[in-house]
């Protein structure tokens, strides 16, 4: 390898290393060396890497159809209705252990239960009952009380709704309705 610069790089004006622009010194690029890519070359790099995410995507479908989907969630107590007075929420899981939700005694004969998860980033909520809010701290987030609606902050969608059915002084969480709207 020659030590002179010169002898390996050659400018594309043709003129000498020290007359060069500073930029040109710091990149310097050997014409002789440059690799030029074929248009039919470019051509084929796309349609392979085109091809690669139309397969990632298929592959994603395919699994979805696939998927061993969950069956539906049973019945379980998550209180009794002497244990909550009226203005009060509880913590339980539905339907599974690490599903954490509320359940809030809105009045005398009627509760509302909605996952504990944020739509937004999963961050735990917290039931305001006297002003018919439940808030999310991470974003300030907030939701209603009374239909799991997003009213403001970054959440996209409404918490998820638990389905509850009171036999005699016992309140059971029997389903999971996810909302969008």
């Amino acid at each position: 390898m020659p030590d002179d610069p010169d002898d390996v790089t050659k400018a594309p004006d043709g003129r000498p290393r020290d007359e060069q622009p500073r930029w040109r010194r710091d990149f310097a690029i050997d014409l002789s060396e440059d690799v030029h890519v074929a248009r039919r070359d470019f051509a084929k790099f796309l349609v392979l890497t085109s091809g690669a995410f139309v397969a990632g995507q298929a592959w994603i479908a395919a699994q979805s159809l696939v998927r061993h989907r969950r069956p539906p969630p049973g019945r379980k107590l998550v209180a009794s209705l002497d244990a909550l007075p009226v203005g009060e929420a509880r913590m339980f899981t539905y339907p599974g252990d690490g599903d954490p939700c509320l359940l809030v005694r809105v009045a005398t004969d009627r509760l509302v239960a909605y996952s504990q998860k944020c739509t937004h980033l999963s961050c735990a909520v917290v039931p305001d009952v006297p002003h018919g809010r439940i808030l999310c701290p991470c974003h300030d987030g907030v939701f209603d009380l009374a239909t799991g609606r997003n009213l403001a902050g970054p959440p996209p969608r409404p918490l998820p709704r638990i389905e509850l059915e009171v036999v005699g002084d016992d309140v059971f969480a029997v389903g999971v309705t996810a909302r969008t709207a």
